[in-house]
This record gives structure tokens, sequence and C-alpha cells, in this order.
């Protein structure tokens, strides 16, 4: 089975290498340009380009998927089927009907719930107990096509966004071979999407950081874990604006305004909130960098 392989980030990255690994043909892989970063504005690859270059394998960067040098491109290449993983432009009709087996997705999320571009992030955000990855075939609708399998995995109660993102990519790329497999030998099952169940993951925006304090604990220590490690949740003390990056509950009631600061010790800095307190444990100042907030208060006043 030849396969082309389209996807961009870290999470697209692990599932290129269990393909490898799994020994199936990648005939060509596509990934967003090279984009500046850092103060220097470096050109920097994506991920999945430099796996595909340590395995030589041809990389395409197109800036747009709607013209015929693309599909000139991709009949050269003569896939059987495309995997699409975290890449981050939408395929146009005439490349999702080319393939003869398709195109399949690989999705964090347990579609129909959180379509979109932060499935992970909204999963902890939102507080759920469960996460997962979805293969599908894909459709002209966003995350709308018909799923083909699904596993899952429980939430730990302190897991970060980062730290599930890193346990899912595996899962993904456990799946994508497990569902190309299946597809070449005719047992791939195929069921609709319930389309009255769907949910939106929107990107994750700047805009989300500021903690709202008059919410209650579980919801702050969902904000706190959902946004690590970008865009990193934030709160306002005096007239600085500082990196939240842990916290813990602290007393049941206390009958001072939600976002009053009621200590500050060695146990952290501890918050009014909708339902009693939250001690702040790890944070960063401005111009700082990350440390415990028992060691932040040893050598400044909040």
């Amino acid at each position: 089975m030849r396969v082309l392989f389209m996807g961009t980030p870290d999470f697209a990255a692990a599932s290129l290498e269990r393909l490898y690994d799994a020994g199936f043909d990648v005939c060509g892989v596509f990934t967003k340009p090279d984009k500046p970063v850092g103060r220097g504005m470096k050109l920097a690859e994506t991920p999945v380009k430099t796996l595909a270059a340590a395995h030589g394998t041809p990389v395409f960067q197109p800036s747009t998927l709607r013209d015929g040098a693309v599909m000139d491109t991709i009949r050269a290449l003569s896939p059987d089927v495309i995997c699409v993983v975290a890449y981050g432009k939408i395929l146009p009709k005439e490349i999702l009907d080319y393939p003869r087996y398709g195109c399949v997705n690989i999705h964090g999320s347990v579609l129909p719930k959180y379509r979109g571009a932060a499935p992970i992030q909204w999963s902890v955000l939102n507080g759920e107990k469960t996460a997962g990855v979805t293969s599908m075939y894909m459709a002209e609708e966003m995350d709308a096509g018909d799923i083909i399998d699904i596993r899952t995995t429980e939430i730990g109660a302190e897991e970060t966004s980062g730290e599930l993102f890193d346990r899912l990519k595996v899962i993904g790329g456990e799946l994508l071979c497990d569902t190309l497999k299946s597809i070449e030998n005719g047992t791939a099952s195929r069921t609709p999407q319930d389309h009255s169940r769907a949910t939106k993951a929107p990107m994750i925006t700047k805009e989300m950081c500021p903690i709202d304090w008059s919410k209650t604990y579980s919801v702050i220590d969902c904000h706190v874990r959902g946004l690590l490690p970008s865009p990193v949740a934030t709160a306002k003390f005096g007239n600085g604006v500082y990196k939240i990056f842990k916290v813990t509950r602290g007393a049941d009631k206390t009958d001072k305004p939600c976002g009053t600061v009621v200590s500050s010790d060695d146990t952290g800095i501890e918050v009014v909130c909708g339902d009693g307190t939250v001690i702040i444990t790890e944070l960063q100042a401005p111009g700082g960098r990350r440390m415990s907030a028992a060691d932040y208060l040893r050598g400044h006043k909040l």
C-alpha cells in the first residue's frame, strides 16, 4: 500500500514514525511551509519534514492545495491512500476523491465530540474524564467523516494538555497503522457520525489565559492544566501579570471576595475563588523564570 502522508507538528510526526516502523511504503510527505521563529526569525522545519527527510522521503510544502500543481504531484506519487494527521490545511474534494482507499484522518478526540483545531486542550479545559483518538474517512466538512475506529484513555487527575498530547500521539500512531491494515485487508468498519452530538474545539487563544477567580476550584484547575504547555493561564497581582503553572485546593469556605489574596507563605499563594480558595504552587513572574511559589516568595513580596 502506497501511503501519502500529510501532517505538520509532533502529534503528526509520531504517526509518521509508526508508519515507517511498520514498514508502510510512504511515497511522499506533505507538510506546511517552513516558518520564521525566535528573535532571529530563522526558518524552522516542521517536525514532520525533519523526520521525512531523515528517512529519505520526498517532502512537499505547498502554500495552497487548490491549484493544478498539487494534483499533478499527487498523481505522480500515485498513492493508494492519503493519511492526514494535524496537517493544518483543508483538503479540496479533488484530493479527497483521488486515492482508491480514500483519505484517512487521525483526530485527537472521541468523535463527534470536539471537532476542530484543539480537541485535546478542550478535553482538559472542560474537565472530561476520558479522551481518545478517532480514525475516520475524510469528508468535505471538517472532522465529520465516517468513523473507522476509536481508542480511548482516562485523563489523569493532574494531567496537563501537554502530557495528554504526548500519550495520545502514541495511541494515534498505533491506531493509524491498525486502520491502514484493516483497510488493506477489507475489514475496516465505516460508521456515520451522529452530527446532532457534535461539539466544537476551536483554536486556543491568549485571550483565554486570564483566570476567572469567580469560578470553582475544579474549573480553575482544569483551566490551568488545559492551557499547558501553551499559552499558559495568567493572573494579575498588583501591576504584574504572572503565568500560573500549578494550583491545589485550599479552604472550602471564605467570606472574602473572589480574587482576594488571603495568604502567601511556604504553601503558596492562596486566592479566593467561587467555592473557597485556590493555592498557586508554581508560577512565573514577569521577566522571571518558572519556579515554585514558595521559592518566589522567599525573595519577593506579592
